[in-house]
């Protein structure tokens, strides 16, 4: 979603105000219009822009004030958009918008967001009633998972002990024959345990994504769409999953948050 130049509606003073100051509405995302805010949740800015909802049939929109002279993507602005989202998402559906969303005042966020994409925010709001999303990160420990490596792969074995006591410039074949073994065996342990994981997660997730790895020896890194009424049921069951993996693989579970890899609301 861009930046709109519309105005249409405005008051006089309300315009001439914003013209002063070239303020526009920054809009976060969409959520039910019964949603009840923090006193005083700010947002972008500096000082962080007071939020605000900006209601229309049975939806809102989450918008806070912005200089649009001043460009986004400051240090703290993306962290700050996620925090209102993620801090909203706890306690009921959101449909969270890209970063960088703006439109010129609460007039044009009416006219040309909310009123078109009604029924469509409303539908997709009342499908993620009760849903947040929770990301999980799973980190190889590199020793346990080389010496794995190592017992599977007689190559990989016999070049680890051709480089014993030889110098770097004289192992170079062997050493970069040894690291791609060893990134595809990562690979091929990493497609495999996430689809593990995923089964032994059945039952306290919805959806699930795959995300692209963080880290050269990440394990699982998968987003997933659960209850938020379930968050003990998924946090248990992670800890299990964890006792099997011990010593292997550390994993973390981070959320609740907004849905940002099962649907991102724009106009």
């Amino acid at each position: 979603m861009g930046r709109s130049t519309k105005a249409a509606g405005a008051s006089v003073p309300e315009q001439a105000s914003r013209q002063r100051q070239n303020l526009g509405c920054y809009v976060y995302g969409i959520v039910p219009a019964g949603t009840k805010l923090a006193k005083g949740q700010g947002g972008l800015g500096d000082p962080a822009g007071k939020v605000r909802l900006i209601k229309h049939g049975e939806i809102a929109a989450l918008v806070s004030d912005v200089n649009v002279d001043q460009p986004l993507g400051r240090p703290g602005d993306l962290m700050a958009h996620q925090e209102l989202l993620d801090a909203v998402a706890a306690k009921g559906p959101v449909l969270p918008f890209r970063f960088g969303g703006v439109l010129s005042d609460s007039d044009a966020v009416t006219e040309e967001l909310l009123t078109p994409h009604h029924d469509d925010f409303r539908a997709a709001l009342n499908e993620l009633e009760g849903l947040a999303e929770y990301v999980v990160k799973g980190r190889y420990a590199e020793g346990a998972v080389l010496a794995e490596i190592l017992a599977e792969s007689p190559e990989a074995a016999a070049l680890r002990d051709a480089l014993q006591g030889r110098s770097e410039d004289a192992t170079r074949n062997e050493r970069i024959r040894l690291g791609e073994i060893i990134t595809a065996s990562v690979e091929a342990k990493r497609d495999m345990d996430t689809r593990l994981f995923l089964d032994g997660m059945t039952g306290h997730f919805v959806q699930a994504s795959l995300r692209e790895p963080s880290h050269e020896w990440d394990a699982v890194h998968v987003a997933l769409l659960a209850k938020t009424d379930d968050q003990q049921g998924l946090e248990q069951a992670l800890r299990k999953f964890g006792e099997r993996w011990e010593g292997r693989v550390n994993l973390r579970l981070l959320g609740p948050m907004a849905p940002y890899d099962f649907v991102i609301a724009q106009s």
